[in-house]
């Protein structure tokens, strides 16, 4: 049984910085790719950043030039480096895992608060 364990997350004053991590418990086969996903109070889950294992990148419109999604393929560990952090930024935030469609195994952790306030 493979868990995604996430750290990182805490309360940063806005314009801070915070560096999220997602740690599978054990080897993911078959990878495809990672992501960061996250729910603010009241809202949907949203997409943040996503990679796959070639180092494509997506990013939402709302992150864009502030958020940086990498990874370490040998691990199978994603980093998200968050920058110029704003209120709004504010959720709880969701690693993701999915393997190749052949395979259609999707892992998540199980959050991680991140709370942006002065």
């Amino acid at each position: 049984q493979v868990q995604l364990v996430e750290s990182g997350g805490g309360l940063v004053q806005p314009g801070g910085s915070l560096r999220l991590s997602c740690v599978p418990s054990r080897t993911i086969f078959n990878l495809y790719a990672m992501a960061w996903y996250r729910q603010a109070p009241g809202s949907e889950r949203e997409l943040v950043a996503s990679i796959t294992m070639t180092g494509s990148t997506n990013y939402a419109d709302s992150v864009k030039g502030r958020f940086t999604i990498s990874r370490d393929n040998a691990k199978n560990t994603v980093y998200l480096q968050m920058n110029s952090l704003k209120p709004e930024d504010t959720a709880v935030y969701y690693c993701n895992a999915d393997t190749t469609v052949l395979i259609g195994r999707h892992y998540w952790g199980q959050g991680t608060q991140v709370t942006v306030s002065s």
